[in-house]
């Protein structure tokens, strides 16, 4: 796959009317109600592109969370913003898009197919209810070696897709105990749901003018979340800030050279126990302030 240029991700001015965007267009929080929070990325996704989020503040009293997908609708083309993405939305055919639960996100492929004639242009498959305990035992240890290579590689790779892993997993508020979460994070134990938590979406070309869509969930690929995906037009991607979920951001991720400040923050960390220790080193506030949290 050719290399991904870096774009500034940005909100989409068309959203829904109980969302409000900050200046920058990264970052969106449903006002009032607990609906009518679709929002889209100004852009159209490249092949291989994750557009991806961070969960900034929780609203407790509602049933329900963030919801992500893909959508072949330009956001420009809608008369009114559907007040749902599930089921509105993905009822007016050319959009997939799943609810992100605490638990069970991931896909076993063997579970369900959709039904002939599902959503339009491609084929949802189910999620499993039970989390896949005995990975190694029938593989050769398959499982164990996926384990490793999520706690050492730098990278996340799907299909042949690579992105950096660095700005996939999510971070806690610093505070006293911010090593523990951090841990736990990058560990995937947190719910997905957890504020902090980082959700990217995605697809991956599968043949001519097909594709597959994935969810990242703090750094670990969620598997093919809707398959046969056909990839004619433009496609966005699809936020529903919903119910429990009241303000997320945009994380930019750099695909080809790190920048300068990118390359200081790693080489920071990198000579430290952990973030909170950088308040103790002699250094410009900005550049402390990013390394604690980005």
């Amino acid at each position: 796959m050719e290399a991904i240029p870096d774009q500034f991700m940005e909100f989409h001015p068309i959203h829904g009317t109980n969302v409000r965007l900050d200046l920058s267009g990264t970052q969106a929080t449903r006002v009032e109600s607990f609906a009518n929070g679709v929002c889209f990325s100004k852009n159209p996704l490249q092949p291989g592109e994750i557009f991806l989020i961070e969960i900034e503040e929780k609203e407790l009293g509602w049933c329900g969370h963030l919801r992500v997908g893909l959508t072949a609708t330009d956001p420009m083309s809608l008369e009114v913003v559907p007040e749902y993405s599930i089921p509105d939305l993905t009822d007016q055919g050319d959009s997939w898009v799943f609810a992100i639960t605490r638990n069970h996100n991931k896909v076993i492929e063997e579970v369900q197919e959709a039904e002939e004639g599902g959503l339009a242009g491609g084929r949802r498959l189910g999620r499993g209810e039970v989390e896949d305990a005995d990975g190694g035992e029938g593989n050769g240890g398959e499982g164990r070696n996926n384990m490793k290579t999520f706690f050492t590689d730098s990278h996340l790779y799907i299909e042949n897709v690579r992105i950096p892993r660095d700005k996939l997993v999510g971070r806690s508020r610093p505070g006293r105990f911010s090593h523990i979460l951090d841990d736990l994070y990058k560990t995937n134990a947190l719910p997905p749901t957890a504020r902090r938590s980082r959700i990217g979406v995605m697809y991956v070309p599968k043949g001519r003018d097909l594709a597959d869509m994935h969810i990242v969930i703090n750094g670990e690929d969620m598997g093919a979340s809707a398959k046969g995906i056909p990839t004619i037009q433009p496609i966005y991607a699809v936020v529903d800030v919903f119910a429990a979920t009241k303000c997320v951001r945009i994380v930019q991720v750099e695909y080809g050279f790190s920048s300068l400040q990118t390359l200081c923050r790693k080489t920071i960390q990198k000579h430290i126990v952990h973030r909170m220790a950088i308040d103790w080193l002699e250094l410009p506030e900005a550049l402390k302030h990013y390394c604690k949290y980005e």
